[in-house]
């Protein structure tokens, strides 16, 4: 048995040893958490900053005495800046996205390395206030909001607006001075200069490349053309000069080439991203139906409105459906580090509650008639059809005492496809082959079943179909139109079903953040979840007028919600797409058209049981339903005049409630009845122009 001397001896030469190190990612923690740049770090240790940068991705260790110095300087920092408890961040990337093609990137590495992140611009660019010029009203009194808190490394913002001459504005106001004469230079200048970028939604995520917006006249200097010529392709012909440039500074673009929405990137180097995002406005890049009016403002009001979906959202990686898809996998990455018990080693692994980093095809009547699933199987038993209403009453079942009312009035569902992902459970394994199974509310799936025998008043549309017409036979549903059927006391026996059991609340974090962004910004136009139900009419009827900008941010939060659900069922585009082949959209994990089934189901149920509710109610019965607008006789021209109240004046529960948050009604418009008939009576649905001037409404996709 060794001696108390001998012991003692082994630790004196053990302390004698090389000072040990923290990991390369704490190492990075600590300098950014002190607010220390890696030239400042060089500067101190009379050593390069390509040294630390070395230190702190873990290729070169630092030799003595720069060694003790850097642990004394290490240890003083972690007594004063303790790390959060977090688990090692996302491994790998979160799988291919919708502009990015899976082998764009390098995988970052594993293990506790992928927690450093880029650090701030050792010389952030200049900035100088912003020139007087035309702008939106004030923004009203700041509130409390679920933002984050500014990210130190990215002090200016993730986004900047570049003009003709060389002012790059930003978000608060800021104004940052960007001498790029060139699109490499542009992007080198983005990287190390700027200071953009946005910090990442989920600790296993990863940052948010910055996003420069280029003006007509930035466009211009940069030498792209003012309008698209290749308006199919949406993107510059390879041996345009500008490609040329990026290609020759050994630059890379994604599959879909430098279009609207370009994306320039190198191969990552360590955990260090090297990647812009340019988004070019005289070639649409901002929508006018996502964006209205955004494309003609000024440049400091282009960046406010950006800033703030940025900062609600997301930071725009392409159209507002892309960024809706970017937003649910930037909450739910795919995978995270995990401790491989065998080697001890940082490995790759699935995060639990995603879609994983690889794409699942789904069950046969979930695809598409072209999908290489139905063409290969040569499946012929039919398809869920799972969409919105788009019904119209018979105008035989109009009565004498609805057509003598005086107006037709049409209410509009806040975000209904957003109310309806709240809590929604979807399967997250693939799917599995039943017979004759029995029937359970609680699993996520297609199920193959008979309603043809629920009888409901024709008066109200069939909440089985998107005609509102009655089932005629067995047929496919998910599940939340079965359970409804049950819910109404019906007998449901399926004949056979598609059934995953995995199952989770994919939606839940996407559903929370575009909420709020949603409940925010109406807050910000004057509509608060204070105003009693007259008072949030009248705040609606002049909301957009209240700030244009953020009048803006509004309705790209919406078409965020219908765009991102559009997307989980992508179709092929393109004349040279073949039956069979498959596309593109089918390499992400989020082309999941079962998801989208069970959000549209969801929302469409929704809507039948509150008209059934209100018809118990009240005695009403809808003239027409399209997606999230129903329109009601009406003695008066507000709602107010139909609605049910209790007597003390509260909205009854269960039926339409106007207010602020999704699944909650505005008014939509006001017409005649006399218009409402006549348009019934051409085959026309009221709902769809009951906004005056001939609206259309989205109906998701």
């Amino acid at each position: 048995m060794a001696s108390e001397e001998e012991l003692f001896a082994s630790v004196d030469a053990l302390l004698e040893e090389e000072p040990q190190l923290p990991p390369p990612a704490e190492r990075a923690r600590l300098r950014e958490a002190a607010g220390v740049t890696q030239a400042r770090l060089a500067q101190v240790l009379k050593t390069t900053t390509q040294s630390v940068k070395n230190w702190e991705n873990g290729r070169s260790e630092p030799k003595s005495p720069r060694l003790e110095a850097y642990q004394r300087l290490l240890k003083g920092w972690a007594a004063k800046y303790r790390a959060p408890d977090l688990e090692p961040a996302a491994a790998l990337p979160t799988g291919p996205q919708d502009t990015v093609h899976p082998d764009d990137f390098a995988a970052a590495p594993t293990g506790p390395a992928a927690l450093a992140a880029p650090p701030a611009p050792a010389t952030p660019a200049p900035r100088r206030p912003a020139p007087s010029q035309p702008s939106s009203p004030p923004r009203p009194v700041a509130r409390q909001t679920n933002e984050p808190a500014a990210d130190p490394r990215f002090p200016h913002g993730p986004l900047a607006v570049l003009d003709g001459h060389g002012s790059a504005y930003g978000v608060d106001g800021i104004v940052l001075d960007c001498p790029a004469t060139t699109i490499p230079g542009l992007v080198e200048w983005t990287l190390t200069e700027s200071g953009l970028g946005g910090q990442r939604l989920h600790r296993y995520g990863k940052d948010s490349d910055p996003l420069i917006v280029l003006t007509a006249a930035a466009a211009v200097k940069f030498g792209l053309p003012e309008r698209l010529e290749d308006r199919r392709g949406l993107r510059l012909s390879a041996d345009h000069p500008v490609v040329a440039q990026v290609t020759k500074a050994k630059w890379q673009l994604t599959q879909r080439g430098f279009g609207p929405w370009a994306r320039i990137y190198r191969k990552a180097q360590g955990t260090q991203r090297q990647c812009v995002q340019l988004a070019i406005l005289p070639w649409e890049a901002l929508d006018e139906r996502s964006w209205p009016g955004v494309a003609d403002m000024e440049p400091a009001d282009i960046a406010r409105v950006l800033g703030v979906y940025a900062q609600r959202v997301i930071t725009p990686r392409g159209s507002t459906a892309v960024s809706g898809l970017e937003l649910m996998t930037a909450l739910r990455p795919a995978t995270k580090a995990v401790r491989d018990p065998a080697t001890g080693n940082w490995v790759s692994g699935h995060n639990a509650g995603s879609l994983g980093s690889q794409p699942m095809d789904p069950a046969p009547p979930e695809a598409t008639q072209e999908h290489p699933v139905v063409v290969n199987s040569g499946w012929k038993g039919g398809f869920l059809n799972e969409e919105a209403y788009q019904w119209v009453r018979p105008v035989d079942l109009l009565t004498a005492e609805e057509c003598t009312l005086p107006y037709a009035v049409g209410l509009d569902l806040n975000t209904a496809f957003l109310a309806a992902a709240a809590r929604l459970v979807v399967g997250l394994s693939a799917p599995d082959h039943f017979h004759a199974p029995a029937f359970n509310p609680k699993i996520p799936g297609s199920w193959l079943v008979d309603l043809s025998h629920v009888d409901l008043d024709p008066r109200l549309p069939s909440p089985f179909t998107p005609t509102g017409e009655r089932p005629s036979g067995p047929a496919w549903y998910q599940t939340h139109t079965v359970a409804y059927a049950q819910e109404l006391g019906y007998n449901v026996t399926p004949v056979e079903a598609y059934l995953r059991r995995e199952t989770g609340a994919y939606l839940d974090p996407w559903h929370d953040r575009l909420k709020n962004a949603y409940v925010d910004t109406l807050a910000d136009l004057g509509v608060t979840r204070e105003l009693d139900d007259a008072e949030f009419l009248a705040a609606m009827e002049q909301h957009k007028q209240v700030d244009l900008a953020m009048a803006a941010v509004l309705a790209a939060i919406k078409a965020t919600v219908k765009g991102g659900v559009g997307k989980l069922r992508e179709r092929p585009q393109g004349r040279q797409y073949k039956e069979g082949d498959r596309w593109p959209a089918l390499e992400r994990p989020t082309w999941r058209p079962d998801i989208r089934a069970a959000v549209i189901s969801k929302a469409r149920v929704n809507m039948h049981r509150k008209l059934l509710n209100m018809a118990r109610m009240t005695g009403l019965y809808p003239l027409a339903v399209l997606s999230d607008c129903v329109v009601y006789p009406s003695p008066g021209e507000s709602p107010l005049a139909f609605l049910p109240y209790s007597a003390s004046g509260k909205p009854q529960p269960g039926g339409f409630r106007l207010g602020s948050t999704p699944g909650l009604a505005k008014l939509e418009g006001v017409q005649s009845m006399a218009w409402a008939v006549d348009l019934m009576e051409q085959g026309y649905n009221p709902a769809r122009h009951i906004k005056g001037g001939d609206a259309v409404l989205d109906e998701g996709e």
